[in-house]
């Protein structure tokens, strides 16, 4: 169903609501960040993109699906852990979605491309690239680079993004079929 007004519902998909908070004690600085702030609008709408790409709308028209994502600790790669953690949501709510959607980020630090950036290395200065990638068919749902990056850098931090994150598809994959085969033994299936 949609939460407030009707005339948002759209008459041939439903509409995907993302909302992204982080807890004051998440990092280190004790920042208060009101819930709307700068940085919580962006990552919701950057999470509501990444997830439109994925989800098979069009199956429930009329309807709103709603991804809250509360961060309680932040150590780096941020997003990726987000899309990580609401991709099990929804796919253990039982939502179709086209495929899995993984997410890395990767950064070019001291002339080396790294996947999975922690808060020191974000906070080293260097270019970031944030990936949410659609396994399965090599689409990409998200692409997002925060500052610049020689182009003769930008295919090898792109592909230590896109590998870590098939790797994530993998680990994801392997403890969704074991949820499903532990819940059909518990159903007597």
């Amino acid at each position: 169903q949609i939460r407030g007004s009707r005339a948002r519902a759209l008459p041939d998909r439903a509409l995907v609501n993302c909302q992204y908070s982080s807890a004051t004690f998440s990092t280190g600085e004790r920042k208060r960040r009101p819930h709307g702030d700068r940085k919580s609008c962006e990552m919701g709408l950057q999470l509501r993109q990444t997830f439109e790409a994925a989800i098979l709308t069009q199956l429930h028209p009329r309807s709103q699906i709603d991804i809250y994502v509360q961060v309680l600790q932040a150590d780096g790669g941020t997003y990726a852990a987000c899309v990580n953690a609401a991709t099990l949501a929804v796919l253990d709510a039982g939502i179709p979605m086209r495929d899995f959607v993984c997410a890395c980020s990767a950064g070019f630090v001291d002339s080396t491309a790294l996947a999975d950036l922690s808060h020191v290395e974000e906070a080293a200065g260097g270019p970031q690239l944030a990936l949410a990638l659609l396994p399965a068919s090599g689409q990409i749902a998200l692409l997002e680079m925060d500052a610049r990056l020689h182009e003769d850098h930008l295919e090898q931090v792109l592909e230590a993004a896109a590998r870590a994150a098939r790797d994530v598809h993998t680990l994801l994959d392997r403890v969704v079929r074991q949820h499903v085969r532990e819940a059909s033994i518990l159903l007597g299936d």
